[in-house]
C-alpha cells in the first residue's frame, strides 16, 4: 500500500476552480474519478488527515500511487466530463450500478423499409424505438395480443427473404397476424403507417384507436356485415386488455420516472417506475456494492448520470418529472444536463405528499423487497456458499473444513444489562437452533474483552463438560452410567425406546469462532481458549471499521479482497450475530424497566398485584397501608397481606438508600 504523503501534490500547484480529478494505481489504471467546485479544497481533504478518512476513501488513497486532474469552465461540464470518464475507465472505488437481469423492451425497428416488431435487449440501436421496460411473460403477451390489431411485420429478415422469394407468406400471415408484405398484401407506406399506430399505442395513444375501432364496429353492425363487426369488437377487446393492464396510478399527462433506494452498509438496491401517461409501463432494478462513501444524495446523482447517460440517444426515453427520494447533489446542473439530453425542460424533484408520494413508498417497498432478495439468493446458492467457505479456508491458512462457524457479539449501553450472542452456520446456513444468549454480570461486565472472555470461557467449559458426559453407543442403544438403572460397564444396555436421547446444548465444537472486534478481543477469545485446554478450535476477529480480518497476537490484519465470498460470508455472520444480541438486550432492558417492588411477594401472582395497585393508586400508599387495610382489596387475605408487609418492610431500607426514578423520562422521584 502506498503512502499518501509520498505522491501528494502541493497546495499551490492545485487549481481553485471546478474540474475532475482521477486516482491511478502504480499500474497507471484508474481507480477513482471525482469531480469538485474547488479542487484545491477536495484534494486537500484526501491528504490532510488520511488515518480519519472514511474507510472505503482510507483504502483509495492508499491504493493509489498518483493524482491528476483537469480543469473544465462550468460545474456542469465537471458533471459531463466525470460521467464519460467512469464510462471508459470504469474505476474500481466508483459507484456503478448494474442491472440485476437484463430487461427486455418491445422494439419497432423504424429505419428499416419494413419495420419490425420484436424483443430485443442490450444494447440501443438508431432508428429503432423502444417501449418498457416489460417482464419476459408480459413482453411476449403484449405483443401476441397487439399483432392482431396491428398486423406488422414480427420475422427475421432469414425468414422475410425466402417468404419473398417463394411467393408465400409464414405461419403467421396466414393467421393474420402479419399483413405479409413480403409478398405485396400491403405497400411499403401501408406497412409503416402500421407500425406508426403501432407506436402510437404504445406510445400512450390507446383511447384514439378504440374510439375509432368502435365507430367502425357501429358503422359495420349498421351496415348488417356482422362479420366485421364481431371481428372489429374482438380487436377492441383485445386493445382494451393491454390497456388496462396497467392500472392508473398518476394523472393520464403524468410522464415520470419514480425512482427509490434502500441500503444497508454493503449495498444499496434502487427501483424504478416508469409511469406514462398516468400508468406504470415498466419497471427496472439494480444492486450496488457500496464500495465508495457516498451519500444518498450523491448515490442518486450517479443513478441519474448512469440511466440516462447511457440511453441518451433514444428519444422520449427521459420524462418531463424525475422523482427521487433526495435531491441529488449538484441538483441545478443534473436539472440543466438531463434538459439537454431531452431537448426540454427536466424537473428533478422530491415528491411531499399526494399520489406521487404515494407511489414513491411502493417504490421504495420494491427496493427494500429486491435487496432482501439479493442477499437470500446469494446467501442460499450453494455453489457461491462453497467458493466463500473454500475462500475463507485458504485466506485464514486453516488445515480443515469449515463445516461449523460461530460467531460472538456482545450489547450493552454504557456497561448496563450487558448481554452476548451466539449464532451458529453449518454449511453456510445459520442453524438457528443452535443459536444462544448470554447475561453477563459482576467483574466480566467491566469491559468488552472481559465480557468475551468470559462468554468463550462458558461456551467451551459447557462443551467440555458435555463431551465429558456424552453418551456411548452401543448396538444402537443408548447407555448412560450416570441415570440410574443403566446399564453397567460390560453389560447390554436396557432397550427402552420410549426414553429418549439426551440432548447436549453445547456438544458440538466449531471449526471457527468469530468474534465481533479487532485485536482485543481476539487475543480474550484466544485466551479463553487456551486456559481451558482446546486447541482444535480457531478464532478470527472481524473488526468494522475496515473490515479486516484479526488473527490471535498478530500485530497486522488480514485483508480479504471486496469482491471475495468469504468476506461477504463473514459479514453476514457477524450481522447475525449483533442482531441476535441487539434483540436480547432490548428484551433484557425493557424488563428491568418493568420491574416492580411487588414482584417478589410469595403468592401475589399478577391480577392479585394489579388488583392491590389499583386499589391504593401507587407503591407509596401501598407501604403505608397496614395488614388490615391491605385486605380490603380484591383478593389479598390476611396471610397474603402479612407477605405483602414483610416484603415491602425488608426492602425499604435499600429503598431508602437509593433515590426513586422514573424509568421511562429518568426523573428522580422524591418520597
Amino acid at each position: 500500500m502506498a503512502d499518501p504523503a509520498s505522491y501528494r501534490p502541493q497546495t499551490g500547484e492545485i487549481p481553485t476552480t471546478p474540474g475532475v480529478y482521477r486516482f491511478r494505481d502504480p499500474h497507471g489504471r484508474v481507480i477513482y474519478v471525482g469531480k469538485a467546485k474547488n479542487l484545491r479544497s477536495r484534494l486537500n481533504s484526501y491528504f490532510a488527515n488520511p488515518a480519519g478518512l472514511l474507510p472505503k476513501t482510507h483504502a483509495m488513497v492508499h491504493a493509489a500511487s498518483s493524482v491528476e486532474w483537469t480543469v473544465v469552465g462550468s460545474e456542469l461540464e465537471s458533471l459531463q466530463l466525470e460521467y464519460t470518464w467512469i464510462k471508459e475507465f470504469k474505476p474500481r472505488f466508483n459507484v456503478v450500478f448494474r442491472d440485476d437481469k437484463t430487461y427486455p423492451y418491445l422494439a419497432v425497428t423504424m429505419g428499416e423499409k419494413y419495420p419490425r416488431v420484436q424483443v430485443m435487449r442490450g444494447e440501443r440501436r438508431k432508428g429503432t424505438r423502444y417501449f418498457g421496460p416489460y417482464t419476459a411473460g408480459a413482453i411476449r403477451e403484449t405483443m401476441d395480443t397487439l399483432l392482431r390489431v396491428f398486423p406488422v411485420r414480427s420475422c427475421s429478415a432469414g425468414v422475410f427473404k425466402r417468404a419473398e422469394s417463394s411467393g408465400r407468406p409464414c405461419l403467421l400471415g396466414y393467421i393474420d397476424k402479419c399483413s405479409a408484405p413480403c409478398v405485396g398484401r400491403v405497400t411499403a407506406d401501408e406497412h409503416r403507417v402500421l407500425a406508426e399506430d403501432f407506436c402510437s399505442f404504445m406510445g400512450g395513444e390507446a383511447k384514439r384507436f378504440i374510439s375509432r375501432l368502435e365507430k367502425e364496429m357501429a358503422s359495420a353492425v349498421a351496415d348488417l356485415d356482422y362479420e366485421r363487426a364481431a371481428g372489429l369488437r374482438d380487436d377492441i377487446i383485445a386493445l382494451r386488455k393491454v390497456f388496462e393492464r396497467n392500472a392508473v396510478v398518476l394523472a393520464e399527462d403524468t410522464d415520470a420516472d419514480v425512482f427509490a433506494l434502500h441500503d444497508d452498509e454493503l449495498e444499496a438496491s434502487v427501483q424504478v417506475f416508469h409511469v406514462r401517461g398516468g400508468r406504470v409501463r415498466g419497471q427496472r432494478g439494480w444492486v450496488v456494492e457500496k464500495v465508495e462513501d457516498a451519500t444518498t444524495p450523491e448515490l442518486i446523482e450517479h443513478l441519474l448520470q448512469q440511466v440516462y447517460g447511457e440511453d441518451s440517444e433514444v428519444q422520449g426515453r427521459i420524462p418531463r418529472e424525475v422523482l427521487v427520494p433526495e435531491n441529488p447533489s449538484n441538483h441545478a446542473e443534473l436539472t440543466e444536463w438531463l434538459g439537454g439530453l431531452r431537448g426540454a425542460k427536466v424537473d428533478i424533484r422530491v415528491p411531499q405528499r399526494g399520489d406521487k408520494a404515494a407511489l414513491m413508498s411502493t417504490v421504495r417497498e420494491n427496493a427494500e423487497q429486491a435487496l432482501k432478495l439479493h442477499k437470500t439468493r446469494r446467501a442460499g446458492d450453494i455453489t457461491v456458499r462453497s467458493l466463500a467457505l473454500q475462500e475463507l479456508q485458504e485466506a485464514l491458512d486453516i488445515p480443515v473444513p469449515l463445516l461449523r462457524i460461530e460467531c460472538f457479539d456482545i450489547s450493552h449501553v454504557q456497561g448496563t444489562n450487558v448481554v452476548a450472542s451466539m449464532v451458529v452456520v453449518e454449511d453456510g446456513l445459520p442453524k438457528k437452533a443452535d443459536y444462544r444468549k448470554f447475561s453477563i454480570t459482576g467483574a466480566a461486565a467491566a469491559d468488552d474483552t472481559a465480557a468475551m472472555h468470559d462468554v468463550l470461557t462458558r461456551r467451551f467449559r459447557h462443551y467440555l463438560a458435555d463431551k465429558v458426559a456424552q453418551v456411548p453407543v452401543v448396538s444402537g442403544e443408548i447407555s448412560n452410567p450416570a441415570r440410574p438403572g443403566s446399564a453397567r460397564a460390560g453389560e447390554a444396555p436396557p432397550s427402552d425406546p420410549t426414553m429418549p436421547a439426551p440432548k447436549a446444548k453445547f456438544a458440538y465444537p466449531p471449526n471457527l469462532v468469530v468474534v465481533d472486534g479487532g485485536q482485543p478481543q481476539v487475543n480474550a477469545a484466544s485466551r479463553a481458549l487456551a486456559e481451558l485446554g482446546v486447541d482444535d478450535v480457531y478464532v478470527v476477529g472481524l473488526a468494522k471499521r475496515l473490515e479486516e480480518v484479526w488473527l490471535p497476537d498478530s500485530d497486522f490484519p488480514v485483508i480479504l479482497p471486496r469482491t471475495s465470498q468469504g468476506l461477504y460470508l463473514l459479514q453476514r455472520i457477524r450481522d447475525e450475530a449483533h442482531r441476535f444480541a441487539i434483540t436480547f438486550h432490548r428484551q433484557k432492558r425493557g424488563k428491568a424497566m418493568t420491574v416492580s417492588a411487588l414482584d417478589g411477594v410469595p403468592g401475589l401472582g399478577e391480577a392479585k398485584r394489579k388488583a392491590l395497585v389499583a386499589h391504593f393508586g401507587s407503591l407509596k400508599k401501598i407501604r403505608a397501608a397496614s395488614v388490615e387495610e391491605l385486605t380490603s382489596a380484591k383478593g389479598i387475605g390476611p396471610a397474603l397481606a402479612a407477605a405483602v408487609v414483610q416484603h415491602l418492610g425488608s426492602t425499604a431500607d435499600s429503598e431508602e438508600a437509593t433515590p426513586a426514578i422514573n424509568m421511562t423520562t429518568g426523573e428522580i422521584l422524591e418520597s
